[in-house]
Parts: structure tokens; C-alpha cells; sequence
């Protein structure tokens, strides 16, 4: 074979390699193409599950538990930045417990958790130091990597959402952070969200005389205590109290009178139960307070106690006029059975009850506990 055939077997050659070479590199693109679109598609579905959150409880769930299953991280932690308690506040309103969320961390101020804390603007990424990033995740024993993705509004960092892996080039600082910044902005939107209805439902749920949650308030939450002791396989009791002679404080001293009477008699009230029950003024001078998880016996220590300290001390009418004010209370308890669904009567049967026992502490001289049915 002469030189020129020689060339030409050898370009040929030349030519195979190159279309060989050509059809790996569309493979891959195409590969990375897919998998591209496949987290672009999660992270579409991870903002819609964010911004959809229906209350605060909900969209903590979803970052902590749904980001945590969805990038296969070994930790998601959140850290909140609240003052006032506010938040903290509207969670327990809307029925649940900061407790019940144990990745998540309220603090007063961001100082002293992780030196990213400083200057954070943007998400970091890099090595899991215990010495820097134990307090952001507590407990963890196998992190290698870690982002901190900063939520912030209006400029103010508001906390973080934490990722932790056990990968250790899983996070690095090489890696770009635009899709976790992203992220951030929508988890930082959603929450903001989150805060601004539950400030709008407590505020339509709210008795504007004494402070307390209204009826309103009370017929949701009861459903929902129901629904807890059935599952629990637990006594939820309910309270219902009544001022004793309130016509004739308001006829002696004025309406403006009757009203510092009930706010303060609210007060009182307020100071012996539990941060867990559900307080609700229901209409006048009628007060009701549901105690979770508390049986018969445990519920009238709890209205005798309150009984107690309402007439403890004088209260003040105004004027330099200050009276002994009495209430009365009725104790009803239930534990729903497994194969009951309706829980709204039950619930309505449960404050019937309670207002039978009322009744019957009125019948009986007033300034005193009575239970349906009776002991």
C-alpha cells in the first residue's frame, strides 16, 4: 500500500474517532440534560409545596421533613429568628407546639449560633465543623458538608434553613449557590406568608374586650382536641364558667365597670391553666377552657383552683370601689371512641354537658364546681 492509501485508512480512522468521541459528548449532554430537568422539575414542585403551605405547622413540615426526603440530605434544620415570640405565638394558636418540630430552633438573636451568622447574604457552603455548626445541628453525629441558606425580607435576616450531608463534596465551596439562593427566597416569601394569615385568623378569632380567642376560635379547636384525645385514646374535659351576678355589677357600676370586671377576671383565669389549654371567651360573661389530656378528676382541681383565685382579691369597679367577685363552674369530660367520626356533636354535646354542670353549680348557691355527670 502506497503512502496516499496509508493517509486515507488513517483519516478514516481519524474521522470513526471523532464521530465515536462526538456521540459520547451527546450522550452525556443528553444524560445531564435529563437529570437537569429532573431537578429543575423537583425544584418547581419543592417551591409550589412551600408557597401552598396552609399554615405555619404545614410549611415547617415541608421544609424540615419534605427537603430533607426530596435532596436525600441526612439533616434539614430550620432557625428562626423571633424576638417577641410572635411566631412561636401563632403556632400555639393554630394548635401546635414548637416542641412538636425538633429540628426547628426559635431564638431571640442570631449572635453567637455560627460565625456565618456575621455577613450572611448568600447561602454558604463548605465543611461541617462541630465547633462552628453544632448548635444549628444538634445532635448530628455523621455530617461532613453542610448550606446555610440565609432567609431574609426587606434586607433583615429573619434565620436559616440548614442542609446537612454525610457526603463530604456534597457541598463545597466550589459549587455554585444560585439554586439554593433561589430557594431561600421562596422559602423566605412562603413563611412570611405563612406569619401574615395566621396573624390575619387570630386576628378575626380574637375577643377584643379581654384578649382571649372567641367562639369562633373555640368551635375549630375543639374538632381538632377531639380529634387528638381519639387517637391518643385520652380524656379531653372542657370548663365552662360563668360570672356570678354580673347584671347586678354592671346595674350598680356601669357597663365600663362590668368590662374591667371581665378583663380582669379573665387575667385570673389565665394564670392557672396551662400554656397547652384552650381559653375562649363564649359569649358575655360565659368563659369555657379545654383542657387536652386531662381527666375529671384532673379538671376540677383545675376549676376549683381558678374558682379560688378569681375570688381571692377584691376587684376594682372604679371609683375607688373594689368587690369580691364570684364565678361558678361546670366540669364536663370524653374520650371519643375509634369507631366515632362525628366529632362536631360530639363536641357540641361536650359544652352541653359542661353547661348542664353550670347550671347546676347555680342551682346549688353559686361560687362553686359542679360535674356532668355528677361524681
Amino acid at each position: 500500500m502506497g503512502l496516499a492509501g496509508r493517509k486515507e485508512m488513517l483519516s478514516d480512522n481519524d474521522q470513526q474517532a471523532v464521530a465515536d468521541r462526538l456521540r459520547r459528548q451527546l450522550a452525556q449532554l443528553t444524560e445531564e440534560s435529563a437529570k437537569n430537568e429532573k431537578i429543575l422539575r423537583r425544584a418547581q414542585r419543592l417551591e409550589l409545596d412551600l408557597l401552598e403551605a396552609e399554615d405555619l405547622a404545614n410549611l415547617f413540615h415541608q421544609i424540615i421533613d419534605g427537603l430533607a426526603a426530596s435532596y436525600g440530605l441526612q439533616q434539614v434544620t430550620l432557625v428562626l429568628c423571633d424576638p417577641d415570640h410572635e411566631v412561636r405565638h401563632l403556632l400555639i394558636a393554630g394548635g401546635n407546639q414548637p416542641e412538636e418540630f425538633r429540628e426547628l430552633k426559635f431564638v431571640d438573636g442570631l449572635s453567637g449560633l455560627a460565625p456565618q451568622y456575621v455577613a450572611m447574604r448568600a447561602p454558604w457552603l463548605g465543611s461541617y465543623a462541630a465547633a462552628d455548626h453544632q448548635l444549628l445541628f444538634p445532635g448530628s453525629v455523621a455530617l461532613k458538608s453542610v448550606a446555610l441558606i440565609p432567609l431574609q425580607r426587606q434586607g433583615r435576616l429573619m434565620g436559616s434553613i440548614n442542609f446537612g450531608s454525610d457526603n463530604p463534596h456534597r457541598y463545597t465551596d466550589d459549587h455554585f449557590t444560585d439554586v439554593l439562593a433561589h430557594l431561600g427566597t421562596i422559602a423566605s416569601f412562603a413563611l412570611e406568608n405563612a406569619v401574615n394569615r395566621a396573624r390575619l385568623f387570630r386576628t378575626g378569632s380574637i375577643d377584643v374586650l379581654t384578649g382571649w380567642h372567641n367562639r369562633r376560635y373555640l368551635q375549630a379547636r375543639l374538632k381538632e382536641e377531639l380529634g387528638r384525645s381519639k387517637r391518643e385514646r385520652c380524656m379531653v374535659s372542657c370548663l365552662m364558667l360563668d360570672l356570678d351576678n354580673f347584671k347586678r355589677i354592671n346595674d350598680s357600676h356601669g357597663h365600663l365597670a362590668g368590662d374591667a370586671v371581665l378583663r380582669e377576671v379573665a387575667q385570673r383565669i389565665e394564670s392557672e391553666i396551662r400554656v397547652n389549654d384552650v381559653a375562649a371567651r363564649y359569649g358575655g360573661e360565659e368563659f369555657v377552657v379545654l383542657l387536652p389530656a386531662t381527666n375529671l378528676r384532673g379538671a376540677n382541681v383545675i376549676a376549683e383552683r381558678i374558682r379560688g383565685a378569681v375570688c381571692a382579691e377584691p376587684v376594682e369597679m372604679g371609683h375607688g370601689v373594689a368587690e369580691i367577685v364570684t364565678l361558678s363552674v361546670g366540669v364536663a369530660g370524653v374520650m371519643p371512641e375509634n369507631s366515632e367520626n362525628d366529632l362536631k356533636t360530639i363536641g357540641e354535646s361536650l359544652l352541653a354537658h359542661a353547661d348542664v354542670a353550670l347550671y347546676a353549680a347555680k342551682s346549688a348557691g353559686r361560687n362553686c364546681v359542679r360535674q356532668d355527670p355528677p361524681k
